[in-house]
């Protein structure tokens, strides 16, 4: 797994604790939480919708596109609701916390591309923007070209997480957890991002 921090909004610190104490310290919260003056927002046909949510969550889960795996994360995460590929509105007027989530593959990262510029540019609805889960899409290594189309578009999340291939997702329903380092450590980041901002 990769958390990365975007470094073109992120502030540096002066002095950048051990790898060590990093991994056990809760993730940097990001600078940009807001939109970007002048950012141009998607055509209308490359927006995701939006849908009032009745009920509460903790954390709401936005697929990108169908098949991006948003109910498979939000099972994962304690107190998290899928959206069903739309931003979510609150009845009460709150800003929501979401988590997108796409496959590795052109189509889920042009669709996460979107989202984030939808979200940057005040297309989309208030919401506190955790960043964005790449799912790979296929076992074995991620060419090269969709890996740095990763990198790219994850540069314009406060933060992404990019997450391998689970196999045993294929043959069972399961929901547990995989024991897997890379989802261990983004189970754990995301935890700690969505109590930061419940405060």
């Amino acid at each position: 797994m990769q958390q990365t921090v975007n470094p073109w909004v992120a502030r540096p610190t002066a002095d950048e604790p051990a790898e060590e104490s990093r991994a056990a310290a809760a993730p940097p919260v990001a600078v940009i939480s807001t939109p970007l003056r002048g950012m141009v927002e998607p055509d209308a046909a490359d927006r995701l919708a939006t849908r009032s949510m009745a009920g509460t969550a903790r954390l709401w889960v936005v697929g990108t596109h169908g098949g991006a795996g948003e109910s498979r994360i939000a099972d994962l995460i304690e107190s998290a609701r899928p959206t069903d590929h739309c931003w979510p509105v609150l009845p009460s007027g709150a800003s929501p916390q979401v988590l997108l989530v796409c496959r590795a593959d052109m189509r889920g990262l042009t669709t996460a591309r979107n989202a984030l510029t939808q979200w940057a540019s005040g297309a989309a609805p208030q919401v506190d923007l955790l960043g964005l889960a790449v799912l790979a899409d296929a076992p074995g290594k991620t060419p090269k070209a969709l890996r740095d189309f990763t990198a790219l578009v994850g540069g314009g999340a406060p933060r992404f997480w990019s997450l391998p291939w689970v196999d045993a997702w294929r043959h069972t329903d399961a929901t547990e957890l995989p024991a897997v380092r890379e989802y261990q450590r983004f189970i754990t980041d995301v935890a700690a991002l969505a109590t930061a901002t419940n405060h």
